[in-house]
């Protein structure tokens, strides 16, 4: 799985033929979450609050990005 960001300690991480609704892995330390690209939602795993409030930011920033891959 390509590693397409890190920041503060945040691995982003996207494998580009799921079948699944758009998202992406994102880790920090321990923990581990697969983040929904429309929505931000956690729908496997956690991250700890603070490290999710800067995963959604990236993300809304990068969405169209997220998209296309």
């Amino acid at each position: 799985m390509p590693t397409i960001s890190r920041f503060y300690g945040i691995s982003i991480r996207m494998f580009f033929n799921e079948k699944h609704s758009p998202h992406f892995h994102a880790a920090h330390g321990e923990h581990k979450a697969l983040v929904e690209v429309a929505t931000g939602a956690v729908s496997a795993g956690y991250l700890p609050e603070r490290q999710l409030r800067l995963v959604r930011k990236w993300s809304q920033q990068h969405q169209r990005e997220l998209l296309q891959n």
